[in-house]
């Protein structure tokens, strides 16, 4: 199991390291410690390998994951898995503005709050926040899901397309297009199954979340819309 130690060698270094990898790596277990905060730390994966960070990161960590598991024992900075396209990325703490923002797919967990703009323009990505969300969250969001256990800021899913929002508890206000809708059996199953590959689905009832998505008013321009574009 490699260590690599941030203290001692930089994250330019350590990001070198991983992205030399080969497809069939046998060093498929790696441990990061003295992260300090530090940014950009594994940004970029392409492969098939498990990282522990033993502490907290700065911006865009796990920024374009692909097919790594990353988990983070700590708090992250702005844009933690920002453009990930696989994989998963697990932050035990709090993180900062626009986790997971641009997301194409893959799974980011959340184990404390998220600040604003979380899930910003994602396209595929699913995210769960065991915490609370800031505002101006799922702005633009495309297609994916964003669960919230907690509350959800201001203008929640503004301007959104076709992704799909679960909120277990309050939300402030809603953003432009963005309406509760009612929830299918077909939406249910989506959830608890999101809920089951994040290993929460015991104990957790579908029916004590909320959806919201898009009313669909601004996917074509009309003049009595004017002010919402």
């Amino acid at each position: 199991m490699p260590v690599f130690d941030l203290a001692q060698n930089s994250v330019r270094d350590l990001n070198a390291s991983l992205h030399r990898l080969p497809q069939d790596t046998n060093e498929t277990f790696w441990e990061i410690t003295n992260s300090d905060g530090k940014h950009a730390i594994v940004a970029g994966l392409d492969v098939p390998v498990e990282v522990e960070i033993k502490g907290h990161v700065g911006y865009y960590c796990a920024g374009m994951n692909k097919r790594a598991s990353v988990r983070v024992h700590g708090n992250a900075g702005t844009g933690v898995a920002e453009n990930m396209m696989s994989g998963i990325v697990h932050v035990m703490g709090d993180v900062g503005q626009s986790a997971g923002a641009t997301g194409h797919g893959g799974l980011l967990i959340v184990d404390g709050d998220a600040a604003a703009r979380c899930g910003i323009s994602m396209k595929g990505i699913d995210i769960i926040v065991k915490g609370s969300i800031g505002s101006m969250s799922a702005f633009m969001a495309q297609a994916g899901n964003l669960v919230v256990f907690g509350d959800a800021g201001d203008a929640l899913g503004d301007s959104i397309y076709e992704a799909n929002i679960f909120v277990r508890g309050q939300v402030k206000s809603l953003g432009a297009d963005c309406v509760e809708k009612p929830m299918a059996p077909d939406d249910k199953a989506r959830l608890a199954d999101l809920l089951d590959r994040a290993g929460l689905g015991d104990g957790i009832d579908v029916d004590d979340f909320r959806m919201y998505g898009s009313a669909r008013r601004l996917y074509h321009f009309h003049i009595d819309n004017v002010t919402s574009y």
